[in-house]
């Protein structure tokens, strides 16, 4: 990746599969999209941008040696999986998965009524054949507004939820003349997913499911016309 123009990824060139209970746009090839050029960025694989019809959901299913981190962007998503897990995942709430030797679970509306709106990640962990394991947390509003909150990082610092990748993950709320800034450092690179909103960064403006990747050295500016919600991914 050029350390001087930065990758774009908009919005629109994604992946989009729907179907009755499912709209799902995906950033990097996923089930029945594939494309070459988009497998992944570095040991981020996937981002799956998802709007769930009420009281339908991703039935029992399973998955092996993956990393997977569901944020929930509006509505409450239901969980069950095979450690004996059940939980509800609302806004502002980080759950990991650790799929390692085998987990199986499924991923429903919560609610009878509205849709849910929510990011499934997937990432590439660093070892192969962990014991699967679950954890979820809350991050509170102030946490992230006007700033960049790690909300999952290898160590597990700062009350983040804790993967088995050298990534760490921030979520930044941006609103009226609120500003965030971001040092890439060197051999690392960012990928910056805007989940709501606009941002505007390098004299552009990206939207909802507009993606921005830059190398080590650059300096990230963000501000925003609108209220907005990004995720940004460090990766080694």
């Amino acid at each position: 990746m050029s350390q001087i123009t930065p990758i774009v990824r908009k919005a629109n060139d994604r992946g989009h599969v729907q179907i009755d209970w499912l709209n799902s746009y995906h950033t990097f090839s996923f089930g029945s999209y594939h494309d070459p050029q988009q497998m992944g960025f570095g040991t981020l694989r996937v981002i799956n941008d998802d709007v769930v019809a009420p009281a339908r959901g991703f039935g029992t299913h399973g998955h092996r040696d993956m990393e997977i981190i569901t944020y929930v962007l509006s509505g409450a998503l239901e969980h069950q999986d095979s450690l004996g897990t059940g939980a509800v995942i609302y806004p502002g709430e980080v759950q990991r998965m650790t799929a390692g030797t085998g987990i199986t679970h499924s991923e429903v509306n919560h609610s009878a009524s509205e849709p849910v709106h929510l990011l499934q990640i997937w990432i590439i962990p660093d070892t192969v054949g962990l014991l699967p394991s679950y954890e979820q947390k809350a991050f509170a509003i102030d946490r992230k507004q006007g700033k960049l909150c790690l909300v999952a990082s290898q160590d597990g610092r700062d009350d983040s939820v804790t993967i088995h990748q050298d990534l760490n993950l921030y979520v930044g709320m941006l609103a009226g003349d609120e500003q965030a800034s971001y040092q890439v450092e060197p051999n690392r690179s960012v990928w910056l997913h805007v989940a709501q909103g606009e941002i505007a960064i390098d004299d552009r403006i990206l939207s909802a499911g507009d993606a921005i990747a830059y190398a080590g050295g650059s300096k990230l500016e963000l501000s925003t016309p609108s209220n907005s919600e990004v995720l940004l991914f460090d990766l080694a």
